[in-house]
């Protein structure tokens, strides 16, 4: 097993050795020579050796700096117009993936000799209409890590990249995102220039579309006071404003490292497969990363919620071992959350048949309607694995250049006998000419579909009719923009869906009044609260908020009609329990809410 590098640490023990440019001159050319030996994806030790003057020798300091808007980083679950790989090594493994995602996107491939990658493709009957070349030159393979983030201006125009400086003294590799950008005809904002000259790798980020990004501490040590890069020391709040301002991220989740994991990227133990959705390796009990691994999943779930509101759910994969049953240190790390999202398809690196069936499985069930295939990282000639990387790591998302972009919390479970609203925020560059609601409690026959009403904001509400307790419901949500484009959400829907099941009837006393609607949502809320109310015939009522104790927060006086009335109601309460009343000379009901 080979040792656990970090350029910190190699630096500080051969920096003495030589000189300044004399160093770089000599080391640019064992790097380059390592080039054609496929460089790891961790830092070798003579690339170490360029960290103090790599930056200024290459002239790499070219900073664009921010986007002069506010941006949103992209999902990886989001719809893509393309997928980047850079054609250098392991033609077997990239061959397969251009075989699977140009049947989903375009597939942008780095080479300097596009006519060997064309032979090799049609040497195994992949077709070529899906693809097109960037020619460029590169150092290495791993365009995970030096790959651009696609970003947008209000959510869904503007695409444009985010960039930052490889956390790889790799010149040729570093520049990629500004050659994809030039071809593409679209702005790559770089944090390269001080203050935010931010060093960073994309296999120790991932992003949740609305603003949260996780990472490993990693981000610290590169940017901190021994960074070895020269670059400025920043702390994490200094961190924090970088990526506000280049990926908008509102809140930026570190962990810490694990022992045994060489390079410290969080994508060989964890992935989001959605907005709410953790998926995470499971090592037996007390073994290799194991320990620090359940207490970094303890941190996230303890302190943080999902961007709804509400808890993280985690879906658990284990880790392979090697073939006598070793983990890191004393083997790879093999992994399959180093999976990539192409639009419709997950393609997942895959071992041994006797972890891959209950892997894939696992994937399979989490991800209803996703074709997941599988691709062997760990037994060919070459296996991708022992240079610490595998599918995810060699694969880049582009995002679409006219994107309908859905948020929606999916419904957990609704009140017997009542209206069930569902909400959701729907954009398009071009504007969303009309949204739907699909719906059924049996899938074996047709979705029937609701036109999502707008309420402002781009927000759009639909009410599915009242169900008896115990019903199950399917559904999914369907975005059609102005420019003609129709998107579902989950993207692979009518083949994938939501679901949730009806549960008990919320409290009704003291007669009838034809009340047909009374609900509130979100639910978890945290800064509004809004309130549904609708009646057979005009009532004249009043809404009560009472804390856990009893005590009333707040009162209201109300009329409910038959027009579908959405009341917004500023919270100003500590996080809890509470009890929403609704009120009248004839009825009395009460929903509980819970404030976040």
């Amino acid at each position: 097993m080979r040792p656990i590098l970090t350029g910190l640490t190699t630096f500080k023990v051969m920096k003495n050795a030589l000189s300044g440019c004399f160093i770089f001159l000599m080391v640019l050319n064992v790097v380059q020579g390592l080039q054609a030996q496929q460089l790891p994806q961790w830092l070798t030790e003579e690339e170490a050796l360029l960290l103090p003057t790599y930056l200024e020798q290459r002239g790499l300091l070219r900073g664009s700096g921010p986007p002069p808007w506010m941006p949103r980083a992209m999902a990886e679950w989001e719809e893509l117009e393309g997928l980047l790989i850079t054609w250098a090594g392991f033609p077997t493994i990239l061959t397969q993936i251009v075989e699977h995602a140009q049947k989903e996107t375009f597939v942008y491939i780095v080479t300097q000799d596009s006519q060997q990658v064309k032979n090799t493709l049609a040497g195994a009957a992949v077709p070529l209409t899906n693809i097109r070349f960037l020619h460029a030159p590169y150092n290495s393979i791993w365009c995970r890590d030096y790959g651009p983030w696609t970003i947008y201006r209000n959510n869904v125009e503007e695409r444009a990249f985010a960039d930052w400086i490889y956390n790889r003294p790799r010149p040729e590799d570093d520049v990629i995102p500004q050659a994809l950008a030039a071809k593409l005809g679209i702005a790559c904002y770089d944090a390269v220039a001080a203050p935010d000259d931010l060093v960073h790798t994309g296999g120790n980020f991932m992003v949740d579309g609305h603003g949260t990004g996780f990472s490993s501490e990693l981000i610290l040590d590169e940017n901190g006071p021994f960074n070895g890069w020269n670059v400025t020391v920043k702390n994490k709040a200094a961190i924090d404003t970088i990526m506000k301002k280049y990926l908008g991220l509102n809140r930026y989740i570190l962990m810490e490292i694990l022992p045994y994991d060489a390079i410290h990227h969080i994508d060989m133990h964890m992935k989001l497969l959605d907005e709410e959705t953790l998926l995470v390796g499971e090592f037996p009990p007390g073994v290799s990363d194991g320990p620090q691994l359940e207490d970094n999943l303890k941190y996230v779930l303890d302190n943080f919620l999902t961007c709804y509101g509400r808890p993280y759910r985690v879906v658990r994969i284990p880790m392979v071992p090697s073939t006598s049953g070793l983990f890191p240190p004393n083997s790879y790390y093999r992994t399959y959350t180093n999976a990539v999202f192409v639009n419709k398809t997950l393609i997942v690196p895959t071992y041994r048949e006797e972890y891959d069936t209950t892997a894939l499985r696992i994937l399979r069930e989490a991800l209803p309607g996703y074709n997941v295939v599988g691709i062997d990282c760990d037994n060919s000639n070459a296996p991708i694995i022992a240079g610490n990387g595998a599918i995810h790591c060699i694969t880049k998302e582009i995002g679409h250049s006219d994107p309908v972009w859905i948020s929606h919390a999916p419904v957990l479970t609704a009140a017997a006998g009542e209206p069930i609203l569902i909400e959701a925020r729907l954009q398009s560059p071009s504007g969303i000419e009309y949204a739907l609601l699909n719906w059924t409690t049996d899938t074996t026959k047709p979705f029937l579909s609701l036109q999502l009403l707008p309420m402002g904001n781009d927000s759009f509400y639909a009410y599915l009719p009242p169900l008896a307790e115990g019903t199950e419901v399917f559904y999914f949500l369907t975005g059609h923009s102005y420019s003609g484009r129709i998107v579902n959400k989950p993207l692979p829907a009518p083949k994938g869906y939501w679901k949730f099941t009806v549960g008990p009837a919320t409290v009704s006393v003291a007669g009838e009044e034809g009340l047909t609607l009374f609900v509130a949502y979100p639910n978890p809320a945290r800064t509004v609260l809004r309130i549904g109310l609708q009646s057979t015939r005009p009532v004249q009522g009043r809404l009560l908020f009472y804390d856990a104790l009893g005590r009333k927060v707040w009162e209201r006086s109300e009329q409910a009609d038959q027009s579908h009335k959405i009341i917004p109601v500023p919270l100003d309460c500590p996080a809890g329990s509470y009890l929403l009343v609704w009120e009248s000379a004839q009825s009395r009901r009460a929903l509980q809410v819970m404030v976040q």
